[in-house]
């Protein structure tokens, strides 16, 4: 492992692992890589609180500032819970989920994982019916924070192979119209020269 992977495993150690995006990043590992190469402040993770302003202060030999308020306040550790009597099944919640810790399919209802939910709070703006709360939970354990850490990992690289699928589906499909444009274009000339030389054979 080279010196800035570890810097940024170090880092990443520090972090609460909510992958809520608050820092202005997508999760914990690309804002810890921000804080590493010095494009990102340490007070930018309301969720990490002091504890987390502080041990990245040192680790990284910077001075204490007080946590950026405008991108939230430090909140006690909270899970999200759905109301599965209103719960409609749009899915819309399975889709923001940093750390999949919600399940279900289209038109069913959704359950949350308590064990797996970071109280990241991206589920609720895009819950149409208002179903999902938060509430009190215990501090996240190092195992929990190590099987957060490892799902966004996961989530991520999914992701990465749908965007590369998707891109080469969209490249095969414009090949695809281009290889029946061209057959086309052929077909169009062939006709033309048939016509061509029937007309010089009647002339």
């Amino acid at each position: 492992m080279s010196r800035q992977a570890a810097t940024i495993a170090e880092i990443d150690a520090l972090l609460p692992q909510t992958h809520c995006g608050k820092c202005g990043y997508s999760g914990c590992q690309p804002y810890a890589e921000a804080l590493s190469n010095g494009s990102a402040d340490i007070n930018q993770c309301p969720p990490g609180g002091e504890t987390t302003l502080q041990a990245l202060a040192e680790l990284l030999d910077k001075p204490v500032k007080p946590i950026d308020q405008a991108r939230g306040i430090a909140s006690p550790p909270q899970v999200a819970v759905i109301d599965e009597n209103a719960c409609i099944g749009c899915v819309k919640c399975l889709r923001v989920c940093p750390v999949d810790a919600i399940i279900g399919a289209a038109k069913q209802m959704h359950s949350i994982i308590t064990a797996d939910c970071t109280g990241c709070e991206l589920c609720l703006p895009p819950c149409p019916v208002d179903c999902i709360d938060l509430i009190p939970a215990a501090p996240m354990s190092a195992a929990a924070k190590a099987r957060a850490r490892t799902h966004y990992q996961r989530r991520q690289t999914r992701l990465q192979r749908q965007t590369i699928a998707a891109r080469q589906k969209q490249s095969g499909d414009e090949a695809t119209d281009t290889s029946r444009a061209d057959k086309q274009d052929f077909i169009a000339a062939a006709v033309a020269r048939s016509r061509a030389r029937r007309k010089l054979r009647t002339s």
